[in-house]
């Protein structure tokens, strides 16, 4: 379905977003590009298996927080490739604190690598977007709900889905479209820094339907599908991907 097209996946060096960049280097784009900041053992890993599905990828560190970096990563796309079809914005980080301990300092770094970065790299993803494309932010239910410790990547996350629907508005006669995945809890390395992580699991998969937290690639395959020809008529929304928790009261 990506025949043909540059892809960019940031914060694709592991977890969610290796997932995501190996599931769309299942449809052949033309070239991959793994975002990445401080993994770097990781991120070659995550071309090395691209490569081997015999799609050409690229390793790029940056840090999305800081905007001289994340136009520098667009620039680098726009000189290798001249456009860009796909972006997934995956790259987050958090600080897992009560709001009361929630320092001016941790609050903007946390909006600066998730909030704003998602909005100035769709902007930048748009220039390159010369044919049209697809947008894909990530989420979670920590924007929908209360979770303990979350206020930042919450707030964040819920401005992200916000700042989508615009996008999703004022992109559209460019041919370019905007959604967002949100995911219930994901088994990754960067949800187990949670400091109640334990406590946070065992009540997710009691309140789950299916019985288990989710995995890197079950939000995959849906951000494939947002990302392909199928999902043009889909624009502006937040598809929830969290096995019915939040359907249970």
């Amino acid at each position: 379905m990506l025949a043909g097209k540059v892809v960019l996946v940031t914060g694709a060096s592991r977890g969610i977003g290796r997932a995501i960049a190996l599931r769309l280097a299942r449809e052949t784009p033309a070239h991959i590009f793994v975002g990445y900041c401080l993994h770097h053992d990781a991120a070659a890993e995550t071309v090395a298996a691209i490569e081997r599905a015999n799609v050409p990828a690229t390793a790029i560190a940056a840090d999305v927080g800081q905007v001289e970096f994340l136009e520098e990563m667009f620039q680098t796309i726009g000189d290798r490739c001249g456009r860009l079809d796909v972006f997934v914005s995956n790259a987050a980080r958090a600080s897992f604190r009560p709001a009361e301990e929630t320092t001016a300092r941790a609050w903007e770094r946390t909006m600066d690598i998730n909030a704003r970065a998602f909005l100035l790299a769709s902007q930048l993803s748009a220039q390159l977007m010369t044919e049209g494309g697809s947008i894909v932010g990530l989420s979670s239910l920590g924007s929908h709900f209360y979770a303990p410790g979350y206020l930042a990547l919450g707030a964040a996350k819920a401005a992200i889905e916000a700042t989508a629907r615009y996008l999703a508005v004022e992109l559209a006669p460019k041919n370019i479209n905007v959604n967002v995945v949100c995911g219930g809890l994901i088994e990754t390395e960067t949800a187990r820094l949670h400091p109640r992580y334990e406590e946070l699991k065992r009540a997710v998969i009691s309140r789950t339907p299916e019985g288990r937290v989710g995995t890197p690639d079950d939000l995959a395959g849906v951000v494939a599908f947002l990302c392909s020809p199928e999902a043009r008529w889909i624009r502006g929304q937040t598809i929830v991907v969290d096995g019915g928790f939040s359907l249970v009261s």
